[in-house]
């Protein structure tokens, strides 16, 4: 959504950065790496720390800041409120029942993706694929999917100046093999990926749909090479995927 420019807080939208800063690869931090993640002074980045510890939402010990749980009281209110969760959850529950496999459904945040609901066993769930979590995109089953079913105008600007991070070994990071796998994901309609994001870990991912056409959310299931590599998850499971993909039309 955009605003006028009188209508923007900027101390308001500062403070979100700094909050913002905080995920998996920094968990804590102190003024100096807030005001470089934020894009702020370190001066401005100091306020705002002590007013987010002083609301609750961060703890310090001084010298360094992290989240506290109060934060939760966001993600925990969308959960419970933003129909797409509600929507998607049973159908999720189904095909883990019947499958004995992990599923989530995800949406695109900006360069990251996040699970907005998710099941199946705990034997069979990724380290950090929880409800919530973020991952990268680019590095992704279901981030290839969403990223795919963007206009090409709206690809070209998410791609524009972008580093794609290497996070293991088989990570695609040159910018002209992305593209050219986003545009095998749009004609195939559907993603697979091998360790790219974790070792050991499969996944395919299938776009969720509207009647209308627009893709809202990616459908994806998480596998272990050893136990169902990238061929059994197309042959066993994506039969399942587009027939629940297909029942959930009308209800997003």
């Amino acid at each position: 959504m955009t605003i006028a420019k009188a209508d923007l807080i900027e101390g308001m939208a500062k403070g979100m950065a700094v909050l913002e800063s905080f995920d998996t690869e920094r968990q804590r931090l102190n003024a100096t790496l807030a005001a470089q993640r934020a894009g702020i002074t370190r001066a401005a980045a100091r306020r705002h720390l002590l007013t987010l510890a002083h609301l609750g939402y961060l703890e310090s010990d001084g010298g360094y800041f992290w989240l506290s749980p109060k934060v939760l009281r966001f993600s925990g209110s969308y959960l419970a409120s933003a129909r797409l969760p509600r929507v998607l959850q049973p159908t999720l529950d189904r095909l883990a029942t019947q499958t004995g496999q992990s599923f989530s459904a995800v949406v695109l945040d900006g360069d990251e993706v996040v699970i907005v609901a998710q099941s199946g066993p705990s034997r069979v769930l990724a380290y950090g694929l929880h409800l919530g979590a973020r991952l990268p995109a680019h590095a992704t089953s279901t981030g290839r999917v969403l990223l795919a079913a963007l206009t090409r105008s709206a690809f070209a600007a998410w791609m524009k100046g972008r580093a794609l991070p290497r996070l293991t070994s088989r990570t695609v990071t040159d910018a002209r093999q992305f593209r050219a796998l986003i545009s095998e994901v749009k004609v195939q309609d559907l993603c697979l990926a091998a360790e790219e994001h974790e070792l050991g870990v499969t996944a395919m991912a299938i776009p969720l749909r509207n009647l209308r056409g627009a893709t809202v959310a990616a459908l994806n299931v998480v596998g272990a090479p050893q136990r169902m590599g990238l061929a059994a998850l197309q042959r066993d499971l994506l039969p399942l995927m587009l027939d629940a993909a297909s029942e959930l039309r009308p209800l997003l």
